[in-house]
């Protein structure tokens, strides 16, 4: 059971991209580092473009590690090796940038072809914490009395698309223009795995679902909870039953990985666990969910190819015919109706046998909600848990901001999570508790 990356694909032979505009040169030679001086009364001072990542490294503010660096981005995040020369290494693809600048800028074309530069220093992380901060850092340390604002000239650019919820959310929706399968056509590298893929249904291709779905409402309660705490992608497994008999899928368990996404380290002992609770709880593995927590809640290129590959791992090679559910949530997306969040259960039809090299078809699931008569102490504890895991977290949803001008952030949450409510109205009173604590993570 692997823990799905959405983003991940094999690594292509390293290759050194320099994109990034004016910026593009900013990690410099050593030689070139002596020359981008100014003189002051103190002596020189190396200038904004003369303090590099190599430079950092070489003074000890920052160490060489995989999966160090980040970028978040219109509701997408970028992880990244720092190697020991001061170049960047994007986990995802292998490729190799010279600068935070010229990562920055490839990843916000992906996600934004319009963008034009990547504020790198401002926008990549080390270890949770802007690069430009260990530059100020830097200059505290070594050059006291240079002006601070050489450290961060030029970087505040993208400020607002990092941190404002609601003003990123309303560029980002326009930048994600869903497409419709059949204008696909087969498989091309150069297409944008983030491409969003609009859901089919199983009538439009001559087919019938071949099986029914019902949902626990403590589910949807555990999952858009967990979508919600973070402006991260999340991910998650689901647990329930499957009967041959009545060809019914019973969804009654969310289990949510409490780690990053790129996270390979963590990921095998997460896995564990999950696989533990399933077994004594009498569940199987029946699907997966993930969140998008800014855009739309429909399956990208890369998610089809992951629901395709956990379809064919479920079903094995002797457990017969097995469906395997995939659920994205939208907590954040400006385009759903209110506070609730959108939640898109969905399957993947294997392409035709005369075009193998097409996409599969990503089909919208019909689905029974089941409601629960009440909140079960597991789905209490997942959720404490899920508040320890991202208290601090540079990531973590600021509750208090305004989600529209009548409503936070955490007004919208409750209202989405009401959708779910077990009829014992006892949780009322549980659920505020578990704001309370989430109040407390800031």
């Amino acid at each position: 059971m692997d823990v799905p990356r959405p983003g991940s694909e094999p690594p292509s032979s390293p290759q050194l991209l320099e994109e990034g505009g004016e910026e593009e040169d900013e990690e410099l030679s050593g030689g070139e580092e002596s020359d981008l001086r100014v003189s002051s009364g103190r002596g020189s001072l190396l200038t904004r473009r003369g303090i590099t990542l190599r430079v950092l490294l070489k003074d000890g503010l920052v160490e060489p590690g995989d999966g160090v660096l980040s970028i978040h981005y219109l509701g997408k995040k970028f992880v990244g090796d720092l190697l020991c020369d001061g170049k960047i290494r994007w986990v995802e693809t292998g490729q190799i940038f010279n600068s935070p600048s010229a990562w920055a800028t490839h990843c916000k074309r992906l996600v934004n072809p319009a963008k034009k530069s990547g504020c790198g220093w401002a926008s990549v992380r080390y270890r949770g914490q802007k690069l430009v901060q260990y530059k100020t850092s830097w200059l505290h340390k070594y050059q006291p009395s240079a002006d601070l604002n050489l450290a961060s000239e030029g970087e505040d650019e993208d400020e607002d698309e990092e941190e404002d919820l609601s003003l990123i959310q309303r560029r980002g929706d326009r930048d994600r223009v869903p497409v419709r399968y059949c204008n696909l056509g087969m498989r091309d590298a150069a297409r944008d795995p983030h491409t969003l893929v609009e859901l089919s249904a199983f009538s439009a291709i001559n087919r019938f679902q071949p099986f029914n779905v019902a949902v626990s409402s403590n589910v949807l309660l555990l999952m858009d909870f967990h979508c919600h705490l973070t402006t991260s992608e999340v991910v998650g497994y689901l647990g329930g039953r499957w009967d041959t008999n009545t060809q019914l899928l019973t969804v009654l368990r969310a289990f949510p990985c409490r780690t990053r996404l790129a996270d390979r380290d963590a990921a095998p002992a997460v896995e564990e666990e999950i696989c533990q609770n399933l077994f004594m709880r009498g569940l199987s593995l029946v699907g997966w969910y993930h969140s998008h927590p800014r855009g739309p809640a429909l399956p990208s290129l890369q998610d089809i190819d992951s629901q395709m590959d956990h379809q064919l791992r479920l079903q094995g090679s002797s457990n017969g015919f097995q469906p395997c559910l995939g659920i994205i949530c939208g907590p954040y997306y400006h385009g759903n109706q209110g506070v609730a969040s959108t939640i898109t259960p969905f399957w993947v039809v294997p392409p035709p046998e005369q075009r193998p090299n097409d996409y599969g078809i990503p089909v919208a699931v019909e689905v029974t909600y089941v409601q629960d008569n009440f909140l079960t102490s597991d789905v209490l504890n997942e959720m404490m848990l899920l508040v320890d895991f991202y208290r601090g977290a540079p990531d973590l949803v600021q509750f208090s901001q305004h989600w529209n001008p009548d409503a936070s952030v955490m007004d919208k949450i409750k209202g989405s999570l009401s959708g779910h409510a077990p009829k014992d109205q006892a949780y009322v009173q549980i659920l505020e508790h578990v704001y309370s604590q989430l109040s407390g993570t800031h």
